[in-house]
């Protein structure tokens, strides 16, 4: 019988703490996705007085979501892991709720601000494992994730101000 060929990752991080940042960042691919795909849907849907400005805002950052989770699986694949890539994976790992309906503009939103949020708190729930492991790669995609965020959320944020 032949040996199978498997390669060896020697990155200076333990295979122990290499599946745990895998197992973090498929979470955060979750939430990034499920937010992907209901900032998209808010971008086809949104009307109202804010129509124009809403719909230039979500697909803004749809846009950037979408560059954003393959830059997340490919940080597991380098790590030696598969990316979750379905939808039910997607279901199962994911923090963020989709939405069924279609809300008011208002809705829309708030509920984009505490998705934003949603993925900063993922994102910064991987860092101690992270930091342990000294994996400057992915503390460094995390703090831009986390940079991109925050600042989205504060964005979506000022808007519900009256």
């Amino acid at each position: 019988m032949a040996k199978k060929n498997v390669a060896v990752i020697d990155i200076g991080i333990s295979d122990k703490d290499r599946k745990k940042i895998a197992d973090g960042l498929s979470k955060l691919l979750a939430d990034t996705y499920t937010l992907y795909l209901k900032t998209h849907n808010f971008h086809w849907n949104v009307t109202g007085p804010m129509f124009n400005t809403l719909h230039l805002m979500f697909e803004t950052q749809y846009n950037e979501l979408w560059l954003a989770v393959d830059l997340i699986a490919e940080r597991i694949r380098a790590l030696g892991y598969p990316a979750p890539a379905t939808y039910k994976a997607f279901a199962k790992l994911t923090s963020i709720s989709e939405e069924e309906g279609v809300p008011n503009a208002t809705a829309m939103i708030q509920q984009l601000v505490e998705g934003q949020e949603a993925v900063t708190r993922t994102a910064r729930s991987i860092f101690p494992v992270v930091d342990a492991a000294a994996d400057e790669p992915t503390a460094d995609l995390l703090t831009q994730r986390m940079q991109l965020h925050e600042k989205n959320a504060w964005m979506l944020r000022s808007l519900l101000e009256t």
